[in-house]
């Protein structure tokens, strides 16, 4: 789930600013199949690519693929009905980047205690491994 948040927020934050900057398309969509990071979403980008050029809208050939939330075909079909696509874009990648930091703010904050029992137990073992053999020493001199 974490993976294909990260894979739309690329998605969206590289397309939008493509899209802004006045890159083709087609052009800016086959950009982004290419640095989208994801095997499955870049085969998707490429498959609507080619139902683009045929005259389809974004939305239609992405909502087909089943990869992208419908939230994000609909905020997508919104931006070129309104001719706001970009605009549209940064604020679906503005979501999902924040859904992403939130997610690892989370599995860090999970993660912190086994950690600290992991240093605790590798710290008592070497103070044991350390102080084992002169307490040895001690009670055979003794």
């Amino acid at each position: 789930m974490l993976l294909r948040k990260i894979a739309i927020a690329r998605f969206s934050r590289t397309l939008g600013t493509l899209v802004s900057s006045g890159v083709p398309i087609l052009d800016s969509l086959n950009i982004v199949a290419k640095t989208a990071g994801n095997k499955i979403v870049e085969d998707a980008i490429q498959n609507a690519r080619g139902s683009i050029s045929e005259g389809e809208t974004i939305a239609e050939p992405l909502s087909k693929a089943s990869v992208f939330p419908p939230m994000v075909i609909q905020m997508i079909s919104v931006g070129e009905s309104t001719g706001s696509l970009d605009t549209m874009l940064n604020k679906i990648a503005d979501f999902y980047e924040e859904e992403v930091d939130t997610t690892v703010a989370t599995l860090t904050s999970l993660l912190e205690p086994f950690l600290m029992i992991f240093l605790g137990g590798t710290v008592g073992t070497i103070v044991i491994a350390m102080y084992l053999p002169i307490f040895q020493m001690a009670s055979a001199i003794g």
